[in-house]
């Protein structure tokens, strides 16, 4: 039915959970619906515009709160509509799960969306957490989608988030990553490994004069579907070289960064970035946080950093930790990983805007 060993279902495992029925599927899967560690989750044709953000709690379906009065009204995504910036939407996804015990899963927004300043975050029925879904779970899902910067169009069908599946326990421990660190090195020079790999940011311009783009506030929509349409300028504003080795984040503001490390992911592992730590500075890092196995095998790869500024200007500076990457064990290696054989958007990416975005 599915994988028997402990870890992250790879690619056949997931293939294997959508011919059991584990993974339910409202239409055929696509050829790049299945990643190396990863399934893309894919819009219904449903939607609410909804009053606030909410999970359901323990005893109540999605759609028994929206029926209570939080869904304000609904929307047909068959011929595409406009989410607009600084509302919040749900959108009944057309996968669904039948977990056995056991078996977790888990969920985070695909590059490309975090890269877009889009806030997405995975929503069950009975939950009391995002972007979980437990042992035994039998359901359908949704996707919470919050635009913070630019308004956009969707479709049934389009792509916003991603699910790994899990068995049973496969972190792996900084004892682990050290020595799995001096075999097969996970980034260039010394790795700083404290509870995960901490990742930090260049601001010293190595990848040329331009360190990083601050989003524009007034833009046209994005077409979520469609790759390289847009001109950069006309959404992001280029951040040059601080003379002075330090960029202030302006609260509110939404800023791409590239971390100061090149990471290397070996084919049998994946990894998460995990959101900003209290300790680690006064905002968030990385909406989106899945890294496929492969990633930066074929070619030097920086982290792209979706950079958010909270209540208060902080001041960054060049080399501050922003970020950790926990890293777990595949339940088998899988045949294909990321790279030019899967038709990878950012292998080798240095600092790059998302998918959506002309960069020549």
């Amino acid at each position: 039915m599915t994988a028997s060993t402990n870890g992250i279902f790879q690619a056949d495992d997931i293939r294997a959970a959508i011919g059991s029925g584990v993974i339910g599927l409202g239409a055929e899967a696509g050829a790049a619906q299945i990643q190396p560690a990863s399934l893309d989750l894919t819009l219904g044709a449903k939607a609410w515009r909804v009053r606030a953000a909410f999970l359901p709690g323990r005893e109540k379906t999605v759609e028994g709160r929206l029926e209570e009065g939080l869904g304000l009204h609904e929307l047909d995504l068959t011929e595409g509509a406009v989410l607009e910036k600084g509302c919040v939407y749900l959108v009944k996804l057309r996968e669904s799960l039948t977990l056995p015990f056991g078996v977790f899963a888990r969920a985070n927004p695909k590059s490309s969306t975090g890269r877009i300043d889009v806030f997405v975050r995975l929503v069950t029925d009975m939950g009391t957490s995002y972007e979980t879904v437990p042992a035994g779970y039998d359901g359908p899902l949704y996707a919470e989608i919050s635009p913070r910067t630019f308004s956009i169009l969707v479709r049934e069908g389009s792509s916003l988030n991603q699910l790994r599946i899990r068995r049973g326990q496969s972190a792996l421990s900084d004892d682990e990553l050290s020595a799995l660190h001096v075999a097969d090195p996970l980034v260039t020079g010394v790795a700083d490994i404290e509870g995960g790999l901490r990742v930090s940011v260049d601001l010293g311009g190595s990848l040329g004069g331009i360190i990083g783009y601050r989003a524009r506030r007034h833009t046209g929509l994005i077409d979520i579907d469609k790759v390289g349409a847009l001109a950069p300028d006309d959404y992001f504003e280029p951040i040059p070289r601080p003379t002075n080795g330090f960029l202030i984040l302006d609260p509110d503001e939404f800023y791409i960064l590239a971390s100061r490390e090149e990471l290397r992911m070996p084919r049998d592992l994946a990894a998460e970035m995990v959101p900003i730590d209290t300790d680690l500075g006064a905002f968030r890092v990385h909406y989106a946080g899945f890294f496929d196995p492969g990633f930066g095998l074929e070619a030097p790869s920086r982290a792209v950093l979706e950079v958010r500024g909270y209540d208060a200007p902080f001041v960054l500076e060049h080399g501050q930790t922003v970020a950790r990457l926990s890293f777990e064990r595949l339940s088998g290696e899988p045949a294909l990983a990321y790279g030019a054989g899967m038709k990878s958007n950012y292998q080798g990416q240095g600092l790059r805007l998302s998918k959506h975005f002309n960069m020549g």
